[in-house]
């Protein structure tokens, strides 16, 4: 049985953008397998609407996001999502994503930072169901999104029971928000991971899914 790292995220939350490249750099050199439960986390109860305190809170802390990580949070997103007072409702994306998990599972994660990539740099509203099914199609998903537009009971079941299972992992695991990681060793043996280090230490991160000393990893590297 293959090491699993099960990525616990949801798509409109701004750390989750932050640590998709460090994540990608690691999937890539360790092989390790990636698989990606949305917690929904801001949608249904958790969604809210977008107030001009929260608009400025999401900024201070996007711009520190961006001094660590590196990735943009650009003056368009600014100014046409956290401006526009648009909710902060994950629902849409996260359905889209799960649409993707069935019909191209293999382009799950691609698809998350294609469609974060478009909010949080180019200031694209993925709340909106034309935008995301237009996001979609570029990417060449399209049965994706085909299925968006008329969503069918199985899409709408498969949403639900990914958001399930996601949410009783953190609990088992004490996670209280995303991003979260959960590790499986490959031998039935599960332990969360902490995300921060993927962006402070990600040559510890690596080691902890290896087990293998630091001279080990850096050969392996």
């Amino acid at each position: 049985m293959s090491k699993t790292l099960t990525y616990l995220f949801d798509p409109l939350c701004d750390w989750c953008y932050g640590i998709n490249q460090a994540l990608a750099r690691l999937v890539e050199s360790t092989g390790v397998a990636l698989a990606l439960l949305p917690s929904g986390q801001f949608s249904g109860n958790g969604a809210r609407p977008m107030s001009t305190a929260l608009a400025g809170h999401a900024w201070t802390n996007d711009l520190h996001i961006e001094q660590l990580t590196g990735l943009p949070f650009s003056t368009r997103y600014r100014d046409r999502v956290l401006g526009s007072q648009q909710p902060l409702d994950s629902t849409l994306p996260t359905l889209a994503l799960t649409a993707v998990s069935l019909t191209t599972p293999c382009r799950e994660f691609e698809a998350l930072q294609g469609l974060q990539h478009a909010r949080y740099a180019g200031g694209q509203n993925v709340t909106d169901p034309a935008v995301v099914a237009a996001l979609l199609e570029e990417m060449g998903l399209a049965e994706a999104a085909l299925g968006m537009q008329r969503p069918t009971d199985a899409l709408q079941a498969a949403h639900r029971s990914r958001i399930d299972t996601a949410r009783a992992l953190m609990q088992q695991h004490s996670a209280r928000g995303v991003p979260a990681f959960i590790f499986d060793d490959g031998q039935g043996c599960l332990r969360s991971l902490p995300a921060s280090l993927l962006i402070t230490q990600p040559m510890h991160f690596a080691r902890q899914i290896h087990g293998i000393s630091e001279d080990e990893l850096d050969n392996l590297l």
